[in-house]
């Protein structure tokens, strides 16, 4: 069965609609939401290239498409057949790009389209049953193929982002100890160069100051 749906805009992650009577029969649905929104925040950063995957995560699989800058996501029983998650999707998706597909680039706060639930439920109720001959029809449709879709573990998917960045947070820290140093070095350079020339600078005051008081005495 169809257990989670959410959609989220890609370039920054930002939630965009959400099934909101989804998971309230998931234990622990806090806790695979928290995943779904991380899957979100590697793909916004690029750490995910695939348009079509499906990720494992305990008793449950994730599958999502990407399509418009947007990523629709649902999360499924594990014995819930693949073909029809994706079909699911997919009709999430013509629905999405029709209505609100324009209004996507000015939204500025989260579940900005909340109002799309309620397609997402009347959607999500077509899909329930895998047994009605809507869905023997959809599952035996030969040109909607989806052995080449990927399948990975969310510990693996999460923890490529997190290296990521470990590695990038590293590499800001490495960048700003150099420039700590790089100062450091500047301003020892500068004490060596005044403690260099300071005496002759000095020697050479006095002897302009003794030449000025001659002229002035004389």
């Amino acid at each position: 069965m169809v257990k989670v749906t959410m959609l989220a805009r890609v370039t920054d992650g930002l939630p965009l609609a959400e099934g909101l009577d989804d998971s309230r029969d998931v234990p622990d649905a806090e806790h695979y939401k928290q995943q779904i929104k991380a899957l979100f925040k590697n793909l916004s950063k690029g750490h995910n290239e695939a348009s079509r995957m499906s990720i494992e995560t305990g008793p449950y699989i994730f599958h999502y498409i990407i399509e418009g800058r947007v990523c629709y996501l649902t999360m499924c029983d594990r014995a819930y057949p693949k073909k029809l998650a994706f079909q699911y999707l997919e009709d999430l998706k013509n629905e999405f790009e029709r209505v609100n597909g324009s209004q996507l680039e000015t939204a500025a706060r989260p579940y900005a389209f909340i109002k799309f639930d309620t397609f997402i439920q009347k959607t999500k109720k077509l899909y329930q049953d895998t047994r009605t001959q809507r869905n023997i029809s959809k599952l035996n449709d030969e040109l909607y193929e989806v052995h080449q879709i990927m399948t990975r573990n969310v510990q693996e998917v999460l923890g490529v982002g997190e290296k990521l960045d470990q590695v990038s947070q590293m590499s800001s820290r490495l960048t700003s100890e150099s420039r700590v140093y790089a100062d450091k070095a500047r301003d020892l350079n500068r004490q060596a160069l005044i403690r260099k020339w300071a005496p002759v600078a000095i020697v050479l005051g006095v002897v302009f100051l003794l030449f000025w008081v001659k002229t002035k005495i004389w």
